[in-house]
């Protein structure tokens, strides 16, 4: 018997927000992959892995889900708890990596090769700096500016990675608009012929101008997070 996981709900919905292969895709009849099936998933912040197991367990047959982490050591404890909660058959259907997903978009080989990506970002996340007395000492009001610029070297390597025709989820947990809807704007900003909004389909959480926002005290006690969706058009 497979060990459990526990993973907050709101992380659960960021996971499920991302469309799958197998759909319509955004501006045409094709889904963005090869042969209107198949194709690879990119967990690009994979660690620690709760996530990528959400994907995994939902993961169409003939898809593959590539689960990235750049800490070599984040991406280990990632490993281990693929293996220790997917079954065999699951477990083959994901590979661990470990480039740094901010520069991949620059690799031209590397351009459009994904059908779908999960970018859970690295963040301020606030609600685990209240309580770890060392990161609030440490913390000052230069942090979400910075965690905003390597957020946007993330999204933007995301969107050049993606399959025309893919889907693109990006999350934080933080409470900053600067790491939230600052970020998905200017992925507007630069691929404004590309890119589509594309709303989450749950109801949790407020709507803010490109996502939404799920707050602890709102929305029964999970959270904070923060999730955007975007469809990357198929040109005419």
């Amino acid at each position: 018997m497979k060990a459990p996981y526990f993973l907050d709900y709101a992380s659960v919905l960021a996971a499920r927000s991302l469309r799958l292969p197998g759909g319509t895709g955004y501006g045409g009849t094709d889904d963005g992959t090869e042969g209107g099936s198949g194709g690879i998933i990119l967990d690009a912040c994979a660690a620690p892995g709760g996530k990528s197991l959400v994907l995994a367990a939902a993961l169409p047959e003939g898809l593959r889900l590539l689960s990235n982490e750049l800490s070599g050591d984040r991406r280990r404890r990632l490993a281990e708890v693929l293996d220790g909660r997917l079954d065999e058959k699951k477990r083959a259907r994901v590979t661990v990596s470990g480039f740094d997903a901010a520069a991949q978009g620059r690799r031209k080989s590397e351009r459009g090769r994904f059908a779908g990506i999960l970018l859970d970002a690295p963040c301020s996340s606030e609600a685990h700096v209240l309580k770890d007395p060392k990161a609030l000492a440490a913390w000052t009001p230069a942090r979400p500016r910075f965690l905003a610029r390597r957020q946007w070297a993330l999204l933007s390597s995301a969107f050049l990675l993606l399959k025309a025709g893919g889907s693109l989820v990006y999350a934080t947990c933080a409470l900053t608009p600067e790491e939230n809807d600052g970020v998905a704007r200017r992925l507007f900003e630069k691929y404004r012929d590309e890119a589509a909004l594309d709303p989450p389909d749950f109801s949790e959480g407020e709507a803010t101008e490109f996502g939404r926002l799920i707050l602890p005290d709102r929305s029964g006690g999970y959270g904070p997070l923060y999730v955007a969706r975007f469809g990357k058009k198929i040109s005419p």
